[in-house]
């Protein structure tokens, strides 16, 4: 299994990283406004790595970052590796939320809107385009919404140059490059310097990443396909497991991807296993 990232090489897209910084709730608060051109009255404190698990038998999901605001809540990803996924994956996320909002008593009129946001260093839909807005429409008359009130925003930072709101250029470029060029950005990679110097961040960080590789090696042990899905999500397995699925996908041979990343070859077969079942469902 690969080590643990070291703290001195983390970056604000690193998981861990991404929702210490949007615990504060005025730095949350301005990404919202800004990546949604929403006003936001106020946000409760961000929950760093929130985990949701409905009352019956099925695959929890474990957020990067949990927020709620007034009437509204926020669902905020990064996403560094490829997912085939990931459309149904904000799916998932956004099921889970309302569920999450049903089981504290609410009837189905009083779910809040969500907002289920994913910041990507790649193109998920190959269209070149920097945001990817999706609401639910009537096919046979667009102008008609359904108004569930729900929205799921894929951003691509890869093609922050097109994008024509500075500030979201901005953000987008610190994404894919780590190079602050705005107000905003500098806060942002002032606040990552700062964490990785606090030993409180660094226990909780270290913390985090052995907890997630005990979950990740009982589940291989024991043979469990959802130990993968969630290897895929947690701690710092997450980069190899993302890198054999890529290499697979290119019919790379299972010897040489277990050099590269560091996976047993059972460990590659069982990521295989999946890829294969995804793509008989699909």
């Amino acid at each position: 299994m690969n080590s643990i990232k070291p703290v001195e090489e983390l970056t604000f897209t690193d998981d861990f990283m991404f929702g210490y910084v949007l615990r504060d709730p005025e730095i949350c608060k301005t990404l919202l406004e800004t990546l949604l051109g929403i006003q936001i009255e106020y946000v409760e404190y961000p929950e760093l790595q929130k985990s949701i698990s409905s009352f019956y038998e099925s695959k929890g999901v474990r957020l990067d970052v949990y927020v709620k605001g007034s009437n509204r809540v926020f669902d905020i990803e990064i996403q560094n590796d490829f997912q085939l996924a990931l459309p149904r994956r904000t799916r998932y996320y956004q099921s889970m939320i309302d569920m999450d909002d049903l089981l504290k008593g609410l009837d189905y009129s009083q779910l809040n809107d969500s907002f289920v946001i994913f910041v990507c260093q790649f193109d998920p839909f190959n269209a070149d385009l920097p945001c990817y807005t999706f609401k639910n429409l009537c096919l046979e008359n667009k102008n008609i919404e359904l108004n569930d009130g729900t929205t799921k925003v894929i951003f691509n930072s890869s093609a922050y140059e097109k994008e024509n709101n500075l500030e979201i250029s901005a953000f987008l470029k610190y994404i894919k490059t780590k190079v602050p060029t705005s107000n905003f950005t500098d806060r942002l990679h002032r606040l990552v310097e700062e964490h990785k110097l606090n030993n409180k961040f660094k226990n909780e960080y270290l913390a985090m990443n052995l907890h997630d590789r005990d979950i990740t090696r009982k589940a291989f042990q024991e043979g469990e396909t959802s130990g993968i899905e969630k290897g895929i999500s947690q701690g710092a397995e997450q980069k190899a497991i993302e890198t054999a699925k890529k290499l697979l996908l290119e019919n790379i041979a299972p010897e040489i991807i277990s050099r590269a990343t560091g996976l047993s070859l059972d460990e590659i077969e069982k990521i295989n296993a999946g890829l294969t079942s995804f793509q008989q469902d699909s």
